[in-house]
């Protein structure tokens, strides 16, 4: 049997940085707070789901190429190991949609501690979204032997802004039958 890195999910939300230019709403706006450490096996709970929708600020949307990038809205995902074994690495993924294709985003491995007892904290940091969509995001493990493993649930990241002159809140889907 080989080894598994065990694994405490700090944050599988992401949290965004603040736009570079001030929102035009007078409501201030906080950083999002780490969610309460999770065991990997554990999917999280639908808390975004249960919660009311919230007013996301108006802005460009699109390709963030040309921002600096110290400016860009971004994603970020945070993790965290209790221990590990023989773990070489991580790779974050990301995709359009919670079952749909996905893609390596990091081009080498964030170096994961080999064999630990002590708890490690990892995160990435995405500046290449468009601020105006969704993305699901999971992490992914490789160990010494070259052996990959999924290691988070599939986790969503919602969209930072909307387009300039679209609806607050998208209008409610008509009743059918």
């Amino acid at each position: 049997m080989r080894p598994l890195v065990l694994t405490a999910l700090i944050a599988s939300a992401l949290a965004a940085c603040s736009p570079s230019t001030p929102p035009e709403s007078s409501a201030p706006k906080a950083a999002p707070a780490p969610a309460p450490a999770k065991p990997a096996a554990e999917a999280p709970k639908p808390a975004e789901a249960a919660a009311p929708a919230k007013e996301i600020p108006e802005g460009e949307c699109g390709d963030q190429s040309k921002v600096a990038p110290e400016q860009r809205i971004v994603n970020t995902a945070r993790w965290s190991t209790a221990s590990e074994q023989n773990n070489f690495g991580f790779d974050v993924w990301r995709g359009d949609s919670e079952k749909g294709e996905f893609t390596k985003l990091t081009k080498d491995p964030i170096l994961g501690a080999g064999t630990s007892d002590e708890t490690h904290k990892y995160e990435y940091r995405d500046d290449t979204i468009d601020p105006c969509k969704e993305y699901w995001y999971y992490i992914e493990q490789t160990n010494t032997d070259g052996s990959k493993e999924k290691i988070s649930p599939v986790f969503k990241a919602p969209a930072k802004r909307r387009a300039v002159g679209s609806p607050a809140v998208p209008p409610a889907e008509p009743a059918k039958g």
